[in-house]
């Protein structure tokens, strides 16, 4: 059956090509055949550890066509726009059995100016994807004291858990004795530090109506980065 890949200029197509390499070493079986050396040449430079699976087979590619052509290439160019929209859409057609013309494989020379152009727009959007990935946590211990002890502490904790944000996950918690009969609240959360604010999240949620009916004052105990 034909595979078809396209866009493969761009995160999302190498997004669907990494899916595809999944446990695979070659396009079209264990050994390299002409369908690699197509999307090889769509997909223009080793995106890197964003795409795994790409980047593992893109470097066997590489090193097997190094080996079958050990000679000086003095470069060639290829057509513009045509030719890279050519290798944006590559149509793989199933090989009839025993067709073993892997041996006439394509040769590639130097990237035209609008290869380049658009291998560096896809490199940068990548970089820029994995950076927003890579967005730091924090582990966070909160002490929460009540106002008397006649607060009903699990109302209290209730109250608490059921502040909900992007990128906030309440954790374990427990009573801790603080003094004439008066038990604080401390709780575990786990935030992502580009979307939750601590001082935020106290000032405006866990000390103001209506959870302050509960919550006397909140402080961090512990901040801890992951």
């Amino acid at each position: 059956m034909a595979v078809t890949f396209t866009d493969l200029h761009t995160e999302s197509g190498l997004k669907s090509l990494d899916e595809f390499l999944s446990g695979k070493t070659c396009i079209s079986g264990d050994k390299l055949t002409r369908d690699d050396i197509k999307v090889y040449a769509a997909v223009l430079a080793n995106p890197g550890e964003s795409f795994p699976n790409v980047s593992q087979w893109y470097e066997s590619v590489s090193s097997q066509l190094s080996a079958r052509f050990p000679g000086k290439a003095v470069g060639v160019r290829v057509g513009g726009q045509a030719a890279a929209s050519e290798a944006a859409r590559i149509h793989l057609q199933e090989k009839p059995e025993g067709d073993d013309d892997d041996d006439d494989l394509d040769l590639f020379g130097d990237e035209t100016e609008e290869e380049k152009k658009v291998a560096a727009e896809r490199e940068a959007a990548v970089k820029a994807s994995s950076k927003k990935k890579e967005s730091g946590k924090s582990s966070v211990l909160l002490d929460v004291k009540p106002w008397d002890d006649e607060t009903d502490m699990k109302k209290l904790e209730e109250a608490i858990r059921s502040v909900e944000l992007p990128g906030l996950l309440w954790g374990a918690s427990k009573l801790v004795p603080v003094g004439y009969g008066i038990k604080k609240l401390q709780i575990m959360m786990t935030i992502v530090d580009d979307l939750v604010s601590v001082d935020s999240l106290i000032e405006e949620r866990l000390t103001v109506e209506p959870i302050n009916e509960y919550v006397q004052s909140c402080d961090i105990a512990a901040f801890n980065k992951i």
